[in-house]
């Protein structure tokens, strides 16, 4: 008997550097393969040194992702899209299909300014609310419709 694929979910922000990358690297650390875990940019900006750091020592592993648009995924477009910057919601492309979208905003840790220490504690503040937020999908049994956009 062959399996159902799971559902895609696609985090969607500006460059596809940061909050993203983070996104996409806490739903598979927590969920596992209970989805297909995806990320782009409106734009593509190179994958975020800082970000990287942020996740490992959260003991989460995004050294091997690549920043990418939303191009690639026109052809077979994800079944969720989670959008979790202002300027990504707003330019957020139509995907053919049933793609259901939904925006979880959190700041950008890569605006982040001050001494090093300072920085590195905005990336994890950022690393831990989407890490919260994904937490709470999940725990509700990870719902995607409108009553989901409104609790953030």
């Amino acid at each position: 008997m062959a399996h159902a694929p799971v559902p895609s979910v696609l985090f969607l922000c500006t460059g596809n550097s940061c909050r993203s990358q983070m996104a996409e690297g806490w739903l598979r650390h927590l969920a596992g393969a209970r989805f297909e875990c995806l990320s782009a940019g409106t734009e593509a900006h190179g994958l975020n040194p800082r970000a990287v750091e942020a996740m490992a020592a959260a003991g989460v592993d995004i050294a091997g992702a690549r920043s990418k648009t939303t191009d690639g995924f026109r052809a077979s477009p994800p079944d969720f899209v989670v959008t979790v910057c202002g300027h990504a919601a707003e330019s957020c492309p139509t995907f053919p299909g049933a793609t259901r979208v939904v925006h979880w905003p959190f700041p950008d840790p890569a605006g982040a300014t001050g001494t090093d220490a300072e920085i590195r504690a905005e990336f994890a503040a950022v690393r831990d609310a989407i890490r919260v937020r994904i937490e709470a999908w999940l725990a509700a049994g990870a719902p995607f419709d409108a009553e989901d956009a409104r609790a953030r």
